[in-house]
């Protein structure tokens, strides 16, 4: 069993600063503060950190995550904005507003933060320590709260350490953050919609659109972690390629999806293969479980053959994604 993490905790200085950076390239984990709660940061554009991310938080669902960036200039190179976008963006940026946007044809973020969308989270947080970060670090941070899945979400370093001690790298003490809420969330996906109320009231945002937010349809629910991008919950990828679940032999003609070093029985007669973590890895293999099914997916073949994967720690929530993926459309 691998040891536990030393979570360090550091307050808020030029020291932190370079400290996150350097963790956060090396696939680390920080929990740092903006102006709405604690943020369990992660490089966006790695897919294992990602992963260990969910892990962290216990209990992963793998729902899309909020890319935070220093600026409008660099959430521009992940999303394109439309008009109202644009408005938001320039209204409220730097603050506790999330838009979620399609993602632009370059966009560096590892399809596991977008659960394989078309669209992406993005946010600029108005907090002098997550600025100083993400400035420094030159690339987006993906931040779901800091926090264990289904705990209160931290407002303070006190709250993330009770949580996600021995999960994490770093927390980056900043102190209490002000809001003490999530940010809101708001799709551009079409009418502006209000998928989460939050730290930005509906009232401020609706005054610069010069017209009402659109509603979600009916049942729709938002998560601690989650802008439910496009707006539903049940909207994540899947495939238009059939699959089949917990194969144990391949038929000619399918597509492989492989899991371990052995693979399945007549695998040599797949159209292609490809092995989510060949050494039974499921933190490698959450990091390639998009991507995977995307190039799978293209290949044409008539159906995806799925191989059995574990349903302990990441595998329940790799299990969950593929359940849903092969689910009857």
């Amino acid at each position: 069993m691998t040891a536990p993490l030393v979570t360090r905790v550091s307050r808020a200085d030029a020291a932190a600063v370079s400290d996150a950076v350097r963790c956060l390239m090396a696939g680390g984990l920080v929990a740092f503060p903006t102006e709405t709660v604690y943020g369990l940061g992660a490089d966006a554009t790695d897919g294992r950190a990602i992963a260990r991310l969910y892990e962290a938080k216990g209990r992963p669902a793998f729902n899309p995550l909020i890319a935070h960036v220093a600026d409008l200039a660099a959430a521009r190179a992940l999303a394109r904005f439309d008009a109202d976008a644009e408005k938001l963006a320039e209204a409220f940026w730097p603050g506790p507003l999330t838009l979620v946007l399609p993602k632009t044809a370059t966009c560096p973020v590892a399809e596991l933060a977008t659960a394989g969308l078309d669209s992406i989270a993005v946010r600029v947080p108005h907090h002098p320590a997550a600025q100083k970060i993400l400035a420094a670090f030159k690339r987006a941070i993906v931040a779901p709260s800091a926090n264990r899945s289904g705990h209160v979400s931290p407002t303070t370093a006190a709250h993330v350490l009770a949580d996600l001690r021995g999960r994490i790298d770093l927390i980056v003490d900043g102190g209490a953050t002000p809001v003490g809420v999530e940010s809101t969330i708001v799709a551009c996906l079409g009418a502006p919609m209000l998928l989460r109320p939050g730290g930005l009231p509906r009232d401020d945002i609706e005054q610069v659109l010069g017209r009402p937010l659109a509603e979600p349809p009916a049942g729709i629910a938002s998560e601690d972690e989650a802008p439910l991008a496009p707006g539903m919950l049940a909207s994540h990828y899947a495939p238009r390629t059939p699959l089949r679940l917990d194969a144990e032999r391949v038929a000619a003609g399918e597509a492989l999806l492989a899991f371990g070093s052995k693979l399945a029985a007549g695998s040599e007669s797949a159209a292609v293969v490809l092995n989510l973590s060949q050494r039974g890895d499921l933190i490698e293999a959450a990091a390639n479980l998009f991507s995977h099914l995307r190039a799978l997916d293209a290949a044409g073949a008539q159906s995806i053959a799925v191989m059995p994967i574990p349903r302990d720690g990441l595998g329940e929530a790799i299990n969950d994604r593929l359940a849903r993926a092969a689910a009857p459309r």
